[in-house]
């Protein structure tokens, strides 16, 4: 395989160096293209441009692979825990039982939020969307601490990652808890950081709260496989954000923000929102398959296929397991849920979907996972957020310790050419 790539425009020739991953996926360094020719590419969402070099996640979307630091997504859910995962996306390796340990306990230590936050929270509304509350609660993180990350500095960035990861659990059930204008609960030290998770979101002054394990199972694994997914949006909003040396609450705030946007965290919303809509249609699956096949019929089936997975969705193989798991465990009578799993096997069977490979994703399966533990859809982007949380840490720790240049995209400009200013009188 060459090296080196040739560019020709205009009777001239370019070259420019090739790039092989650890994975064998080959990249074009275009770096010096516009230095030498004065030419740029053009590439709308960047789904061919590749905007850094990272160790973190390989994603292979033809063959349904997904692994983080090259273990693979399905050893990860099954032998370890959302904690420990994030442990080996931040510093590179699994963690020793006695850096797991101390990782979970330092990370208990930081799981108390400043009264102070209490008073902003109280200036948002019943109605406020829980992530917007989440992205200015995030942000304003910054403020009780605002002294930057030295990324040089080991001990200051394992400080820092240990802050964040503590108390954005606290602030996402806060943003819930505001929500449903319940009080708000704080962190209870003596369980781990997902049971933590669930009492704080749920838990009744007036009872005694008790969670299923398997309910704790599912949500361990929801969160691991939503811990990182490559450059997606939010994520490559995070580095942009951080590469301007915008502090980590900061940039993560504004990957907050970026998840939120119905294209790229809501999708587990939507799937909710359809079957309500079969629901409320009188419940007549087949009906809405034959909509989901008819070309000129503006329904479409959420959370059924992929942009980047082209064959299956690793992840949701495994979490349709944890889905069936909590349904059984909780024993729940949902309409809804009823015709989630009519759809499903009707969609895993029909040769359309089959033929096209539109197998249910895992936003189809947290969706409902989520509906069955009382999460309203409101919320689903949070526990998204919660999960890429790791993810986000990792990305922006890369990049800084990288010392990548500024994000700063380039453009093709359309516009008016030079005129002459018009007098307001004489427009």
């Amino acid at each position: 395989m060459s090296n080196k790539a040739i560019l020709e425009y205009d009777g001239k020739k370019y070259e420019f160096p090739v790039l092989i991953g650890t994975e064998n996926e080959v990249a074009i360094d275009i770096e010096k293209l516009r230095g030498q020719s004065g030419i740029i590419t053009l590439d709308p969402g960047f789904k061919n441009t590749g905007s850094c070099k990272s160790a973190i996640t390989f994603l292979d979307g033809e063959k349904g692979i997904l692994q983080y630091r090259g273990y693979t997504i399905e050893e990860l859910s099954e032998k370890s825990s959302f904690i420990e995962v994030a442990f080996l996306l931040i510093f590179g390796e699994l963690p020793t039982q006695v850096e797991l340990e101390k990782f979970k306990k330092d990370i208990k230590k930081e799981s108390m939020v400043s009264e102070e936050m209490k008073n902003i929270l109280d200036g948002f509304p019943r109605s406020a969307h829980p992530m917007g509350v989440l992205s200015s609660l995030t942000s304003a993180l910054t403020a009780f601490n605002p002294i930057p990350v030295n990324v040089n500095d080991p001990k200051a960035v394992y400080n820092a990652v240990c802050k964040i990861i503590g108390k954005f659990a606290v602030i996402s059930a806060w943003a819930f808890r505001n929500s449903e204008g319940l009080p708000l609960n704080y962190s209870d030290n003596t369980v781990d950081y997902v049971e933590n998770f669930m009492q704080l979101m749920f838990k009744i002054p007036t009872e005694k709260y008790v969670v299923s394990p398997a309910v704790v199972k599912a949500m361990d694994q929801l969160l691991i496989l939503h811990e990182d997914h490559e450059q997606n949006c939010s994520t490559a909003t995070v580095r942009v954000v951080g590469s301007s040396h915008a502090g980590l609450f900061a940039s993560i705030s504004a990957g907050v923000s970026a998840l939120w946007g119905p294209l790229h965290g809501g999708a587990n919303q939507a799937v909710i929102e359809m079957l309500e809509e079969i629901q409320n249609d009188g419940g007549d699956v087949e009906k809405f398959i034959l909509k989901a096949k008819d070309p000129n019929d503006p329904f479409r089936l959420m959370g059924f296929g992929h942009r980047v997975y082209k064959n299956f969705d690793p992840r949701a193989k495994i979490i349709k397991k944890a889905a069936d798991d909590v349904l059984e465990s909780l024993g729940i009578e949902d309409p809804i849920l009823d015709i989630a799993k009519h759809l499903e096997e009707v969609a895993l069977k029909d040769e359309y979907f089959v033929s096209r490979k539109l197998y249910p994703n895992v936003d189809f399966y947290s969706g409902i996972i989520y509906r069955a533990l009382g999460i309203p859809t409101g919320m689903f982007t949070v526990m998204f957020a919660v999960g890429r949380l790791p993810g986000w840490i990792a990305q922006w720790l890369e990049m800084r310790e990288g010392k990548e240049p500024i994000g700063r995209p380039r453009q093709l400009y359309v516009g008016a050419t030079k005129r002459p200013y018009v007098d307001i009188d004489k427009r």
